[in-house]
């Protein structure tokens, strides 16, 4: 909102100062100032009222050291991180972005998600809070929504090179470039294509996972778009949802990939840096670099009750969203391949369950006893049971977590 005022006030008036506002990296800045301030001095607000309302975790006995010491810790402070993100976005973002209005629907959409079922675990005294069905629709029912504005709306493009072959039957308007002494011609067009990590030319076109099907075949691809789109944010948001475990395990985690989300939107969405790194340009993407800002700001700052000992728990209002933030984030930016690798945290913890349980039924099936790969899962929870502090566990989670965000960003240029 500040941004369009701002805007309006340069556009009619000579005011110092107003052309601040038109760099990115400045907003950007101001955002994570914001955001550190609302979690931090808004955050100790937020435990004192929920420990008045007596909003507190209520914790199963699972056996791990200093577990029970956390029961009646104030949960859903995800609420603060939320709040984080939006105020800083909606001041100094432009929000007639389509990318911004994405990522304010995916923030609201899965914090309410995440906030209903806390509040039935809390206020309802129910346990197990919100049917995994319920929360399965709601993932799905976000990625249905990403899915279809990134493959139909009209500013959602990609800027390519136009082939010779292509140059006189081309309706779509070509802008002509430089590249050292070389000229070329470019256009921003709709396409299925994504960045894809280890691989020669660094782009990967979902239509050609339907070639076989002969001529027609980029029609069908917006089914293996929107399914690989609602894959991803099902995926990565119960990841985060499960990685949030222990003490700021989940927290700071998302921050490293937060900064990595945020770099990488900064550079598809500048020409010259794209074209230096031969990556994929994005027009308008790098105003995500605002949102990221706010993200990581929100994150570090919650961090700052949430690190061992905990004062307050994010609770799924948190880490649900949190989720689906980095998956949408990824795909609006065509980066979303690189998952596995920068969220390699989250896959990890994700995996560490399903082959668990699914030994666990396999074993009791064939042998008539549930056998077990680890102590306890998720995988946090193994070594918790083999004796590390977790706050060890967590420092240690987050060092792999760096290797993973550099190793995701040096992939792009390992072709």
């Amino acid at each position: 909102m500040l941004y369009l005022l701002f805007e309006y006030l340069h556009k009619h008036y000579d005011i110092p100062g107003l052309r601040l506002f038109q760099y990115i990296t400045f907003r950007a800045s101001i955002s994570i100032i914001l955001s550190l301030v609302i979690t931090t001095v808004y955050g100790r607000r937020l435990i004192d009222y929920l420990h008045k309302k007596q909003v507190g975790e209520t914790v199963r006995n699972l056996g791990l050291e200093g577990q029970m010491q956390k029961q009646g810790t104030p949960t859903m402070g995800g609420i603060i991180i939320l709040l984080g993100i939006l105020i800083p976005t909606l001041l100094f973002a432009n929000i007639s972005n389509i990318y911004v209005i994405l990522m304010i629907i995916t923030t609201i959409w899965m914090g309410a998600v995440g906030f209903l079922d806390d509040y039935i675990k809390v206020f309802k005294k129910n346990k197990e809070g919100l049917a995994g069905r319920f929360k399965v629709v709601g993932q799905v029912g976000l990625g249905l929504i990403v899915g279809c504005t990134m493959y139909f709306h009209p500013n959602v493009v990609v800027r390519e090179t136009v082939h010779d072959d292509v140059k006189s039957t081309s309706t779509v308007p070509m802008v002509l470039r430089q590249k050292g002494e070389t000229f070329y011609y470019t256009q921003d067009v709709k396409s299925t294509k994504t960045n894809i990590p280890f691989y020669k030319n660094n782009e990967f076109d979902y239509a050609k996972v339907l070639k076989f099907l002969g001529a027609d075949y980029q029609k069908y691809a917006f089914f293996i778009f929107l399914i690989v789109t609602v894959f991803i944010i099902t995926a990565v948001s119960n990841g985060a949802n499960i990685t949030d475990g222990i003490d700021g395990l989940a927290t700071g985690t998302s921050a490293v990939i937060g900064i990595t989300l945020g770099i990488l939107a900064y550079v598809s969405g500048n020409t010259i840096m794209a074209d230096y790194l031969n990556i994929m340009y994005i027009p308008n993407s790098a105003e995500l670099m605002i949102f990221a800002g706010a993200f990581v700001g929100s994150c570090v700052g919650f961090l700052w009750y949430n690190s061992y000992p905990a004062q307050i728990f994010m609770g799924d209002t948190g880490s649900l969203a949190i989720g689906g933030i980095i998956a949408s984030f990824a795909i609006m930016i065509r980066k979303e391949l690189l998952i596995p690798i920068l969220c390699g945290i989250f896959l990890v913890e994700l995996v560490s369950v399903i082959m668990q349980v699914s030994y666990f039924k396999y074993t009791k099936k064939k042998f008539g006893e549930g056998r077990r790969i680890f102590l306890m899962s998720p995988l946090h929870h193994h070594y918790q049971k083999k004796g590390y502090h977790e706050a060890k566990i967590v420092t240690r989670f987050w060092i792999i977590g760096i290797m993973l965000a550099i190793m995701t960003i040096v992939t792009l240029k390992l072709r």
